[in-house]
């Protein structure tokens, strides 16, 4: 009975606990929120709560990290209140117009900030469950990888590598989805021993092709990949097991991990020194709607149990993201899905801008097709969390239109003189900054390994125009919009400027300048009451204008001319040059066509000269016929050369499928400072102002020397 007392008394102890966090948060929220102060006295409270927050901010764990969420919130809330009770009250139509614009832009953003404290608050960090010891008892699996227009060498490492998946052999069948309905994809699928299947047309995509193939397929559970995506050897063994302690598991998703650079990271030479745009998603917000029961299939790397899959009508089909989009109808159902944080598999990154806008504008559309169509705060099925969870995945895609509006704000005084925040400078100062700084603060704590800050403004500044549009006519009419494919393993064979894709930031900029000079003309004319108000938008201009120049840069599109994209990998290795002994090595890069090995001394060997090198997998050893493309020092580059099926496959086996490849590079990012981040952003931005102007002087340079030529021609006939 004594081992009891504790107990129990710690429950009523944690029960008080709660009750008085609740009490605080319904009565003294709200009057802290509301309550009226003078300037002074605002400024006082926004030091002191700062102060608490950089306090709590030098403490680990979760608890510190929610009572920053609630101090940002307290802040925030109170900044908002103001706007709209204080801030409004305007006597210009065009003042109230664009005012209003501002706020509701603002609105929004405290929205989206909410819901993410939401998401975010507590990761779950699931684990993976183990498996039956009795492999006879380990259910059966259909792989299946759908492909359109890709090409055969991006599929052919998917292939191998779902082929040396550690699953029984008589329980694992892969399908390769050919909506291309090519015969060089079926004589290899002949070749490896995998079945290929096609349909007589391509209703419906992706989610066509899928649903088509499950009416052929017959087993328990179905893992799908995108056909760039190659998983490791413990793809399904690390997913597999907590199917078999939740029988309402209907979905296991897994990160998207790209081992190639995507647009921004190549074009801004980022790559792995800065979080890419995606890191955020796979890497805190999945695990963060994993605690809530809301992990979204992402299309690709998941497992889906074919019951469920069934019993919700196949994969979604009524909009153009299928994925999120059967994860919502799966819990509408009453299923449970899951997140595993490791990655487990590897892909392709879009090589160009174009391509990336064209995918984040399939994704707009289609979340904004989902809000339209199938409202999550609608209906039955979900719980309030869930509901949470997948409105702030929709509302994150309407981010187009207040992003051009926050782009373009201070022009409103700047320019017109429109009082767009009816308020004083320092009023704006006390109110504003608070807001903002805790907001970072806050985020940079919670997202600092996945998303560093400022860059998400960059990011949607480059789609805002571009997605604004797409999602404006889905909210007015969802069925409009087709499916796209997003185009992988392609080249750029030459570098350029992107002038269709930077034409909004252009545009944009220029009108940044414009702001500017009117400023700069304002300064000598406003009366001293009003310049902290100029300095202020200048200032807002200004950085502005470094958000917009970072957009540019990355306008800037480099070349990419290898088709087989190297990655960065030591292991062991054995070099054998003709005629001599073996010379045990280190590897420090490989593709699918070649291998960068790091000798233990310099050796000079003649180009094209025919090797072979040994690469093991755990203690088996392959050796791979290649020969050598360059020789410096102690380095050699070698390209394997005719290689079999089999040392194809091995050759996988020993690389892209090993268990650690990728999981131990997810979230190495170290954490930044918010000063380092954005002298950062501004050398960028600098890049592309000169890339900017040296490509619209070329071609003006162009213009001119072409009535010249055209003149010389007329007069030499």
């Amino acid at each position: 009975m004594s081992e009891a007392r504790p107990s129990a008394a710690s429950a009523a102890m944690r029960s008080a606990v709660h009750a008085a966090a609740w009490l605080l948060t319904l009565f003294a929220l709200p009057a802290l929120v509301i309550t009226p102060l003078t300037l002074n006295q605002q400024l006082t409270l926004s030091v002191s709560i700062f102060i608490a927050s950089l306090v709590l901010n030098r403490f680990g764990g979760r608890f510190a990290t929610l009572a920053l969420m609630f101090l940002s919130v307290v802040v925030s809330s109170r900044y908002l209140y103001w706007r709209i009770t204080d801030t409004m009250y305007m006597d210009h139509a065009l003042d109230l117009v664009l005012g209003w614009g501002l706020l509701l832009a603002e609105i929004y953003a405290f929205l989206v900030l909410l819901l993410g404290y939401v998401q975010t608050a507590w990761p779950l960090g699931r684990t993976p469950e183990p498996l039956p010891a009795d492999l006879g008892t380990w259910p059966s699996v259909d792989v299946l990888i759908p492909t359109y227009n890709e090409p055969l060498s991006v599929v052919r490492p998917t292939v191998l590598a779902a082929l040396s998946m550690d699953w029984p052999r008589d329980r694992l069948r892969i399908f390769v989805l050919d909506d291309g309905r090519r015969e060089d994809f079926r004589a290899f699928c002949d070749e490896v021993g995998v079945a290929h299947v096609t349909r007589s047309d391509n209703r419906h995509a992706k989610a066509g092709n899928i649903n088509a193939a499950l009416k052929h397929t017959s087993g328990e559970f179905v893992a799908i990949f995108d056909c760039d995506h190659a998983p490791v050897r413990s793809f399904l063994r690390l997913t597999m097991g907590a199917f078999g302690r939740e029988p309402k598991l209907a979905m296991v998703q897994t990160p998207h991990y790209f081992y190639s650079a995507d647009p921004f990271e190549k074009n801004l030479g980022t790559f792995g020194t800065v979080p890419n745009e995606g890191e955020l998603f796979y890497g805190l917000i999945q695990d963060g709607n994993d605690l809530w029961n809301a992990a979204f299939f992402c299309g690709s790397c998941a497992v889906l149990r074919r019951s469920a899959c069934e019993q919700v009508g196949g994969i979604a089909v009524e909009t153009v993201t299928e994925d999120a989009h059967t994860a919502l109808k799966m819990h509408r159902a009453g299923f449970d899905t899951a997140y595993l944080a490791i990655p487990q598999a590897g892909g392709l990154a879009t090589e160009s801008l174009s391509g990336h806008v064209g995918q984040r504008i399939r994704w707009a559309r289609g979340m904004t097709q989902i809000f339209r169509t199938d409202n999550p705060l609608l209906g039955r099925g979900l719980s309030w969390a869930q509901r949470l969870c997948y409105l702030n995945a929709m509302l994150h895609f309407l981010y187009g239109l207040p992003r051009l509006i926050y782009l373009t704000a201070p022009l409103a005084y700047l320019v017109f003189g429109a009082s767009v925040i009816h308020a004083s400078a320092a009023m704006i100062f006390a109110y504003a900054l608070p807001h903002i700084f805790h907001a970072n603060l806050t985020n940079s704590r919670v997202q600092g390994r996945f998303r560093y800050l400022f860059w998400n403004e960059v990011y949607e500044a480059v789609l805002a125009w571009h997605i604004f549009r797409p999602t404006l006519m889905a909210l007015i009419n969802p069925k409009l919009g087709a499916f796209n494919v997003t185009a992988k393993g392609g080249l750029i064979e030459r570098r350029y400027f992107d002038t269709k894709i930077a034409r909004a930031s252009i545009f944009l900029l220029l009108l940044n300048f414009i702001g500017i000079g009117f400023g700069l003309w304002r300064l000598g004319w406003v009366d001293d009451e009003r310049i902290a108000t100029v300095w202020l938008n200048l200032a807002w201009s200004c950085y502005n204008l470094v958000i917009l120049g970072a957009c540019v840069a990355a306008a800037n599109e480099s070349r990419q001319m290898r088709t087989a994209h190297r990655v960065a990998l030591e292991m062991p290795a054995v070099l054998h040059l003709p005629g001599q002994e073996p010379i045990a090595c280190r590897t420090f890069d490989f593709s699918a066509t070649g291998l960068g090995i790091d000798l233990p001394a310099d050796l000079r060997c003649a180009h094209d000269t025919p090797v072979q090198v040994s690469l093991f997998d755990g203690g088996t050893e392959h050796r791979f016929p290649a020969c050598v493309r360059f020789s410096r020092g102690s380095r050699v580059g070698l390209r394997f050369e005719g290689l079999t099926i089999a040392q194809e496959q091995a050759l996988v086996q020993c690389t892209i499928s090993r268990p650690d490849l990728w999981s131990e590079r997810w979230g190495r990012h170290p954490r930044a400072g918010a000063h380092r981040v954005l002298a950062h952003i501004a050398r960028i931005s600098a890049v592309g102002f000169k890339d900017m102007f040296a490509h619209y002087r070329q071609a003006l340079g162009r213009r001119l020397r072409s009535p010249a030529a055209a003149h010389s021609s007329r007069e030499s006939n």
